[in-house]
Formats: C-alpha cells, sequence, structure tokens
C-alpha cells in the first residue's frame, strides 16, 4: 500500500522535483502549471500550506520507500461534505496500482479524518487511466459533461457512505 503523507513545508523541495521531472509527462493529459509556477514555487507552495491550515484543501504526497515523491492526492473545493478529487503519478511509477491504491487510500482518509461524505472528480475522456482509476475505486459518471485543457471530459461521483478502507475490503 502506498505511503500517503499530509503535505508539509519538508516536502516542498521533493514536491518540485516530482513536478519538473514529470512536467511533459503531465501536460500530456492534464493543464500544464505553467513557467510560473516553477519561478514561483516557494510561495506557490506556502499559500497550499495555508490553504490546508484554513481547512479548504488536504494535499498529500504519495512518498516512495526512499521519501521521494511518486505522486499526489489532493482534495481541495472542501465544502459542505464535499470536496473534489485530483491526483497525478509519476510516469516511472504508472501501470503498476499506485494510484488506484493511493485513490482507495485517500477516499478512506477523507471519511475518516476529514468527515466527507462524498467526492467529485473529472477526467478527459481521453485519459483512460484516470478513468480507469475512479471506476475501479467506485466513481460513477454523473453526465455532466466538462471540458479539460480543451478536451470533452466527463464528471464523476463516489458517494462515501459505507465506504470501505482498502484494509478491510
Amino acid at each position: 500500500m502506498p505511503k500517503i503523507e499530509r503535505l508539509r513545508l519538508d516536502h516542498a523541495a521533493a514536491v518540485l522535483a516530482f513536478e519538473q521531472e514529470n512536467r511533459a509527462y503531465f501536460a500530456a493529459s492534464v493543464p500544464d502549471r505553467g513557467d510560473d509556477y516553477f519561478a514561483e514555487f516557494q510561495q506557490r507552495f506556502r499559500a497550499l500550506l495555508a490553504e490546508q491550515d484554513a481547512g479548504i484543501c488536504h494535499f498529500h504526497v504519495v512518498a516512495g520507500d526512499n521519501g521521494e515523491v511518486l505522486g499526489r492526492v489532493n482534495l481541495v473545493d472542501v465544502a459542505d461534505g464535499s470536496a473534489d478529487l485530483g491526483f497525478r503519478i509519476a510516469k516511472k511509477a504508472t501501470g503498476q496500482g499506485l494510484a488506484t491504491a493511493a485513490v482507495r487510500q485517500l477516499c478512506a482518509m477523507a471519511t475518516r479524518d476529514y468527515g466527507l461524505r462524498s467526492l467529485k472528480a473529472s477526467a478527459a475522456d481521453e485519459n483512460t487511466g484516470s478513468r480507469a482509476v475512479l471506476s475501479r475505486v467506485g466513481f460513477v459518471p454523473t453526465g455532466e459533461e466538462v471540458i479539460l485543457s480543451g478536451l470533452p471530459g466527463h464528471r464523476y461521483l463516489l458517494s462515501l457512505a459505507g465506504f470501505m478502507p482498502p484494509k478491510e475490503r
């Protein structure tokens, strides 16, 4: 099972390395963060931690055995018992079930640690990997169409009522 850690200030260098190493890979399926993201990384990272401290978002890293960041799983726009899920996994760690395991673990945390009742997510239609992860975890399409980086996609929903943590499955 992946090690999910709540984002902390001491993760900054590892998160920056993860984002830089995977920038082109991520940009192929999700909006590119842009040059400003990297130029102003420290300031933006501290802003994320402030949002987390305010309870607006819950940010996490997926850590490898050596502390390397292999992914990120986040809950944003937390309100009224719900949040939007976002996740990204390093190119070198794909195809190993890491994304599915990390998202399942985060869903359990969403219920247990954050008191959430449902999660929403979006995926581009051509992003078959993300859509497969959402389906395996139990997200269902809502029928709502969205545009992500100019690409057509759909919204998904997961009710956390009765969601079983990974260890109990």
